[in-house]
């Protein structure tokens, strides 16, 4: 019970340090995918009866709603599943509330007592206490035989099967946010500097634009110095060659003094080591900032904000390496599911297919599918294809016991520390290693 506890104090804050904004976009429109193929023959997955047998199957999905939008979208996207899979397959949905990340407390709580559902939405900061349970069908055996599984990127496989520990894919990718630079063109060419490419144009950049604009000043970089930072934080880390898996290298203590550097030269507003998410948007919004970090998510405001003056940009390549954060949300099965082939006929028309196309193009996320990335809907989203040319080098934090409690509150304190002169950027990483990786 002590462990039990402890997995279940995990869960609820990482998923509360580490959620994810969406936006309202665009409802589908008529460019979706047509005819999409079947998911192909599913793996067999021990006693259940198959998919498609003539009997009356029932399935219930779990998923948390952002708005009453994000809520008729999805329940139109079940009626069209449950009217169109042709294998008397039916999914009753089950809207649950993200509460601040109480969503998958209920969730595990839910599958532990043995009245969880078939399958649900998930965020990959859930899985140590749902693998260290127990409570996770493995998917591979019904990718291997699924004859859309190339349609999505294997990036994201690769990703979501390196958060077990038995390296199984558990996790069924569904749409993803992907971290870029958000920047304001006017400011840059008030400046005469063009769009960065490397690294070391984009610290430039922070500098160059450190300045007064049109009498009003502006600082080139809005940092995230508190809550939540530590996503656009790893892109500096990993442009010098360094790497969560090692924190104390030269290469990430590098990308730890570059961070503290644009504060201390006063190229990030004075209040960066408090700011968040709110902060760093209303300085954008304000004018105070040249740029920042945020994903499509914001992209909606933004345009509102300036309309034609805001614009976005892939964090630079590097010589030395190059990094972004992924923000995810994907579907998960669970074991206790007595019809396994027919939930993942309902999984697969989430990520590949009208679901897919439906859901990303009405919320503005980003689809993992590569056919529904070169929809018109989605091409024509000058963000989305940004976070698109991001995903190859996207990814995660490291998914431990650890995580959370770092995320906060070890990771703001120690950066606030940092960037005030209370201790360097090597006693910084050696606290942010112990608290990681314990040593």
């Amino acid at each position: 019970m002590k462990r039990m506890r402890k997995l279940t104090t995990l869960l609820l804050a990482g998923i509360m340090a580490m959620g994810t904004l969406t936006a309202c976009g665009k409802p589908a429109g008529s460019d979706a995918p047509q005819n999409t193929p079947e998911t192909g023959n599913s793996a067999e997955a021990g006693t259940q009866t198959p998919a498609g047998d003539g009997e009356a199957i029932n399935l219930t999905h779990w998923f948390w709603s952002d708005s009453d939008m994000h809520t008729q979208l999805m329940q139109s996207i079940v009626q069209k599943f449950n009217e169109s899979n042709g294998k008397n397959i039916t999914v009753n949905l089950e809207i649950v509330p993200w509460d601040g990340g109480q969503y998958s407390t209920d969730l595990l709580t839910a599958a532990v007592g043995g009245g969880g559902p078939d399958t649900a939405g998930f965020k990959v900061t859930a899985s140590p206490a749902f693998l260290n349970n127990d409570l996770l069908e493995p998917l591979d055996a019904y990718i291997e035989n699924w004859e859309l599984k190339d349609d999505i990127a294997q990036v994201y496989y690769d990703t979501f099967r390196g958060v077990s520990d038995d390296g199984k894919l558990y996790l069924m990718p569904w749409n993803v946010q992907v971290l870029y630079v958000y920047y304001r063109p006017s400011y840059f060419e008030a400046v005469g500097i063009r769009v960065p490419e490397t690294y070391e144009e984009f610290l430039e950049a922070c500098r160059k634009c450190t300045t007064t604009i049109d009498g009003q000043q502006v600082y080139g970089y809005g940092m995230r110095g508190s809550n939540g930072g530590q996503e656009p934080w790893g892109s500096f880390i990993y442009a010098r060659g360094g790497s969560f898996e090692d924190l104390t290298s030269p290469e990430s203590v590098q990308g730890m003094q570059d961070f503290i550097d644009l504060y201390k030269d006063g190229c990030t507003p004075p209040s960066a080591t408090g700011d968040g998410y709110n902060e760093i948007m209303a300085n954008f919004y304000s004018g105070m900032t040249a740029m920042t970090i945020q994903h499509i998510g914001t992209s909606v405001n933004a345009v509102e904000t300036f309309g034609d003056d805001v614009s976005a940009f892939p964090f630079p390549d590097s010589p030395d390496g190059r990094w972004t954060s992924l923000g995810d949300t994907e579907a998960v099965m669970f074991k206790s599911c007595q019809h396994k082939e027919a939930a993942f006929e309902w999984m697969a028309f989430l990520a590949a297919g009208e679901g897919q196309y439906d859901w990303c193009t009405g919320t503005g996320n980003v689809p993992v599918s590569k056919t529904v990335q070169e929809s018109d809907a989605i091409r024509e989203n000058r963000f989305m294809q940004i976070s698109i040319d991001g995903q190859d080098f996207a990814g995660i934090l490291p998914i431990r016991e650890e995580t959370t409690e770092w995320i906060s509150p070890l990771w703001p304190a120690t950066i606030q520390q940092a960037l005030l002169g209370e201790i360097t950027a090597e006693e910084a990483m050696e606290i942010l290693q112990k608290g990681l990786w314990g040593e």
